[in-house]
């Protein structure tokens, strides 16, 4: 089923993106689709950095987009130019369902609580309890921001073989076979060097407090016996996500 999305290029739309991203890696399903295209191209743009799940999902399918491409047809997406006022969700969660309905409802309050706060009085006098609120929603937005800042991090390889004899078909599923908690192997291709030599330029995520690249290459990809087709690795791209 089709998902809607409306008016992406505005600060509510990026909103209710981000928030559709928080628990998702991609558009639909577990792999980047041409659903993804059809929204990162809806964008135009990077967007800002204080949406961090859309700006994560950006980075990596715009790299996707630059060394591989994406085939997969995915489920259908829907690209509306504003929302509705009835419909301020992305999705609408089906009648019956209590915890969806429960969540969706606690955004509208939340949101009727944001606009109540508009007719506040900023200059009236602020008591102690107010002021201690107040520093520590600021000390846990600011420590949430740098945790999911930190996170995880793209990482482009070059994985170099011995020789034009190198099986590479055997090489890609040797690195592939190195699995580790905070991993994930993404897009692969294969860039000619000379000498009918190819090298192996793969895409990977990792969760950055979880997986070290130099100790993912020194201790696992350049070791027995993957040794056998990896001559050595190179980090071409290291980036935040």
């Amino acid at each position: 089923m089709a998902v809607t999305f409306y008016d992406v290029k505005s600060p509510s739309g990026l909103k209710r993106l981000d928030d559709y991203l928080l628990t998702r890696s991609y558009i639909t399903g577990y792999q980047a689709s041409k659903d993804d295209i059809t929204v990162h191209a809806a964008l135009s743009e990077a967007p800002s950095a204080e949406f961090v799940n859309v700006s994560r999902w950006y980075n990596h399918i715009d790299a996707l987009l630059r060394i591989s491409g994406v085939s997969e047809e995915g489920c259908g997406v829907i690209i509306e130019g504003a929302a509705p006022i009835e419909e301020e969700a992305i999705a609408t969660p089906p009648v019956g369902d209590t915890k969806a309905s429960t969540f969706y409802h606690l955004l509208a309050a939340a949101a009727a609580e944001d606009d109540d706060d508009d007719d506040v009085d900023l200059f009236g006098e602020e008591t102690e309890e107010e002021k201690k609120a107040a520093e520590e929603r600021a000390a846990a937005v600011k420590a949430s921001g740098k945790k999911k800042e930190s996170g995880k991090s793209s990482v482009l390889l070059d994985v170099k073989p011995w020789d034009d004899e190198t099986d590479m078909k055997k090489l890609e599923e040797a690195v592939r076979s190195v699995q580790m908690e905070g991993l994930l192997w993404g897009a692969s291709k294969l860039v000619p060097v000379g000498y009918g030599i190819k090298k192996m330029t793969i895409m990977l995520t990792i969760v950055d407090d979880l997986v070290s690249v130099d100790t993912l290459i020194e201790e696992h990809l350049t070791v027995e016996p993957i040794n056998e087709y990896v001559q050595s690795c190179d980090i071409v791209a290291f980036n935040k996500i």
